[in-house]
């Protein structure tokens, strides 16, 4: 019996000991030598497993499984940040832990929806930390920052494209003796700088589906559509956004513009007038809205188009505002019982379909 008890006492300290060399050598051994820059990505809400994974498969640690253990054993399992990080394959597995859960990233990973007005956008991007929210309107609003980036309106509205960007917060830690001024300068020049990015980014993605582009969407050439095309165009696409959310729908819906536009009708499109009503809006629309002529936005009481797009918008928009689809409705109303909308070629179809929704909805 003492011999058994012995052994597995061995066995013990064996199995302890070869565990006590693992860990000391996933510790001690960097994944590359000698080791390289890189950057990685962490996702917003990734698992401990995933990141441990990608690091280990992009060649930043040794072993994923171990990085996971090390991480739970130092209580940092749920601390690691989401964003882009400048790493090292040199670097022995705590350093990249407390970089990712303690360290600066060097890029931020923000979502800007579809949709969303300069100002949502604007509110969107301070509550971040990326800009202060008047520094990016006076960007936006500038003529020579307009006339740089080819925008015929008097704001950026329109351009600043929804998608998932990966951006740099402002590094106030480089100035020896910072002050207020500059500080301010710091925060002006971020916001031009991430405004721009955002419209990089529209001139970028729509020069796939301005008209002349071949079959598989590429572009044949860089080629911008000339001014009126472009101010009808992202007009209406801001338009098409706002009236449905429903992809296959949107070529019907710029449909029934154009078809407005060309019987010189007006518009009479609710998003405009609340776009004019600009930050203020109380979320109600009224009657007495509706009848305003003086806002400008107004397209119940102004014939045309609004002077400018009403909101960042998709490709998919876009692309419906310059190929429409081609038929002979002239109104369209929301279906009460599901999504989209009921479209009617007359006013008195029209408003059998109003008064089909008003009833359905009485119903609910």
């Amino acid at each position: 019996m003492k011999a058994v008890a012995a052994f597995i006492l061995l066995l013990i300290f064996a199995a302890g000991a070869w565990l006590g060399w693992q860990a000391l050598s996933f510790l001690n051994t960097p994944a590359q030598k000698p080791g390289a820059e890189a950057y990685f990505d962490v996702p917003q809400g990734a698992s401990l497993a995933k990141i441990a994974d990608e690091l280990a498969a992009a060649g930043l640690i040794t072993d994923a499984r171990k990085f996971t253990l090390l991480a739970r054993y130092r209580g940092l399992q749920n601390r690691l940040q989401a964003g882009r990080f400048q790493l090292n394959s040199g670097w022995l597995p705590d350093r990249v832990l407390d970089t990712l859960a303690n360290g600066r990233p060097v890029m931020y990973k923000i979502t800007i929806p579809e949709g969303l007005t300069w100002w949502q956008t604007a509110k969107l991007l301070e509550d971040a930390g990326f800009v202060k929210f008047a520094d990016f309107r006076d960007a936006i609003t500038d003529a020579d920052f307009l006339r740089h980036y080819g925008i015929p309106f008097a704001t950026a509205e329109g351009f600043l494209m929804p998608d998932t960007y990966l951006l740099r917060k402002p590094d106030f830690s480089q100035r020896n003796e910072p002050g207020p001024s500059d500080e301010a300068d710091i925060w002006r020049r971020q916001s031009r700088a991430i405004a721009g990015r955002l419209i990089d980014n529209f001139w970028l993605k729509a020069n796939a589906v301005w008209p002349g582009q071949n079959s598989t969407g590429q572009p044949q050439r860089i080629n911008r559509p000339g001014r009126r095309d472009l101010q009808k165009w992202v007009t209406l696409a801001s338009i098409v956004e706002k009236e449905t959310g429903l992809p296959a729908e949107r070529p019907r819906v710029a449909g029934v513009y154009e078809n407005r536009i060309r019987k010189n009708m007006l518009l009479q499109a609710d998003p405009t007038v609340i776009y004019g009503m600009g930050q203020g809006f109380a979320g109600e629309l009224r009657k007495s809205d509706l009848a305003n002529a003086a806002n400008p936005y107004n397209t119940y009481q102004n014939p045309g188009l609004p002077p400018g797009p009403i909101c960042s918008f998709g490709i998919d928009a876009l692309n419906a505002a310059i190929s429409p689809e081609t038929h002979d409705y002239l109104y369209f109303v929301a279906a009460g019982n599901g999504p989209g909308h009921v479209f009617s070629r007359s006013y008195g179809e029209h408003e059998q379909a109003v008064r089909e929704y008003r009833r359905q909805k009485r119903n609910k």
